[in-house]
């Protein structure tokens, strides 16, 4: 095959291209009209700059890009085991003079204008459910149901109706309030108008909200000590409720969970109950949800006076501890290794082969702030952050060995005993409450609440008391326990007792129908007849059974009431 054979032209290329019978002129005007495009053209017409004005807005925007990323903290190693300076509190409790009774120190948190409050809206809550039954209930009523419940919460009794029993009665709710009265009050019970709740962003506690911001005001009125912590609380529910959560690490899995600020001593000094998503004020920068919550309880600490907050690795974090910082406050806790941005430790394997009680610690300088971040192992790692104190000065603590079944010696850093020592002050008001819960029973959901709310408030007053007694100088033999200081804030409420005694119990049928040894005697007063439908005031009873009955001649109930 010759070369001319092989590279000759297409027969369809060397074919003109007919136009299309069905086109128009003026797209082929169209065509013909385009003018040919040049770059300097292109840049002029659209306003594009040259490459060094583009070059320099490239620099500028990652400058900005730079300046808008915050930067990681620089951990590094300390050489030497340097002790920092533990900063001093710039404050002090106030000493007080006097002794309040106990009635007097729950009457700190429960003063007349929420009893109020509590009066007008049950009374309208009544009068909205049934207009024919009004509640007509006054303060004065108010503080007697409150003292039965004080004193419900100590005898214990599993059911509210056994304290009115004959078998189980409680003289000192019995005589105080009738079954019928106490159960129309709880049932009538109310914090807050019904028909104010409008809107869709309505408040999950709008039901008590007026006593939950009541509580808080009073509390945050406490002095408070040094080392505060902010921990969880959870009251035991389990009804139908939205609020409700499921804690499986807990001792009462189900419940509310209430999420408290308390001093060391157990005093609390702020709460706030878990409603789910919450607004962050905006005042308060937001450093995450968990941090959020610290945020909003620490709002009444004084600031700038070397307060120290503990919490638990949930809520800490690098940009909380810094904002704290900031405020003059600070803080320790155990964190997560997700929250340590930076920062390289040393493996668990490692600090096993180390030995228990081995550590490894980072510093970072974040403006005037030093953080510390210390890994400990004991039985096994944790982690804990702090803007104030270090691994140093370590110390020994002892610890089991179930290998050599005996106890040890294990060296502690510093942070580790701090925060050990200092946050439980939460977890000791639980412990308190627990001791004297009031276990009522109720329908509405936030009636659970303004019990555990009781309990909590005379935890409190006692704690209160205890420390006005250190102050005074008072031994610990001499201050009074929780149990009896209940007793007396319940007998101080219940102060009014009804006019009419409790009436007389009708003996069970074995001993009213035994025939044995029923004799009849004569009393001074007069009393109604205990057979059902006689309306008679004999002086006659039966000595035995203690109930008078009629002996006449046109009525012998005596006969019939042993008999029938």
């Amino acid at each position: 095959m010759d070369a001319q054979t092989f590279y000759r032209s297409k027969k369809h290329d060397q074919e003109v291209r007919l136009i299309p019978s069905d086109s128009e002129d003026s797209e082929l005007e169209e065509i013909d009209s385009e003018e040919e495009w040049t770059p300097e053209s292109g840049l002029r017409e659209t306003g594009m700059p040259d490459d060094n004005e583009s070059l320099d807005e490239e620099e500028n925007e990652d400058e900005a890009s730079q300046e808008d990323v915050p930067r990681l903290p620089r951990w590094r190693t300390p050489h030497n085991a340097n002790i920092t300076n533990y900063p001093e509190w710039q404050a002090s409790l106030p000493k007080s003079d006097d002794i309040k009774s106990p009635y007097e120190y729950f009457k700190m948190f429960f003063s007349e204008d929420i009893l109020e409050v509590v009066v007008e809206q049950s009374n309208l809550y009544a009068i909205q459910c049934n207009t024919n039954k009004p509640l007509n209930l006054t303060t004065k009523e108010l503080e007697q149901f409150m003292g039965t419940a004080v004193y419900m919460s100590l005898f214990g009794l599993p059911g509210t109706r056994m304290f009115w029993n004959k078998a189980t009665r409680v003289s000192q709710v019995a005589d105080t309030m009738a079954l019928n009265r106490w159960e129309f009050i709880k049932k009538c019970l109310h914090f807050n108008n019904n028909k104010v709740r409008q809107g869709e962003n309505v408040d999950p506690l709008h039901k008590i909200r007026p006593l939950v911001t009541h509580l808080t005001s009073k509390l945050q009125t406490i002095p408070m000590g040094e080392k505060l912590a902010v921990d969880e609380q959870m009251v035991p529910f389990k009804g139908r409720n939205r609020l409700k959560q499921y804690l499986p690490a807990k001792p009462k899995k189900w419940g509310y969970k209430i999420f408290v600020l308390a001093g060391s001593d157990g005093v609390p000094h702020n709460f706030e109950i878990y409603t789910g998503r919450v607004v962050q004020p905006p005042e308060l920068p937001d450093v995450g949800a968990s941090g959020n919550v610290v945020l909003r309880l620490a709002q009444p600490i004084p600031k700038h006076q070397k307060h120290k907050l503990f919490f638990d690795n949930w809520f800490t974090s690098v940009p909380l501890i810094l904002t704290l910082a900031q405020q003059g406050i600070h803080c320790a806790g155990t964190v997560r290794s997700n929250r340590l941005p930076g920062v390289s430790m040393m493996c668990d394997a490692e600090l096993k082969r180390t030995g228990r009680g081995s550590f490894d610690q980072k510093t970072a300088m974040v403006g005037e702030s030093t953080l510390h971040a210390v890994k400990w192992y004991d039985n096994r790692s944790v982690s804990l952050l702090s803007d104030y104190i270090g691994a140093h000065p370590v110390t020994d603590v002892d610890r089991w060995d179930g290998k050599q079944k005996k106890v040890i010696r294990v060296p502690c850093p510093a942070v580790v005993r701090e925060y050990n020592k200092n946050m439980g002050g939460v977890d000791l008001l639980d412990s308190l409450i627990a001791l004297y819960r009031t276990k009522i029973r109720s329908k509405k959901w936030y009636h659970r609440l303004m019990f555990h709310f009781i309990d909590m408030t005379t935890v409190t007053a006692w704690l209160l008391y205890k420390r006005d007694c250190s102050s005074t100088g008072m031994s610990k033999e001499e201050q009074i326990r929780l149990y009896t200081f209940k007793s007396y804030i319940g007998e101080s409420l219940c102060k009014k007792k009804r006019r009419r005694g409790p009436a007389t119990p009708i003996p069970v049928p074995d001993v009213r129908l035994d025939a044995t040894a029923h004799w009849m005697v004569m009393d001074k007063k007069k009393g109604r007849c205990k057979v059902p439908g006689c309306k008679g005031t004999p002086k006659a009873k039966c000595q035995k059974c203690d109930v008078r009955l009629c002996f006449t001649s046109t009525s012998n109930c005596f006969l019939r009431f042993h008999t029938e």
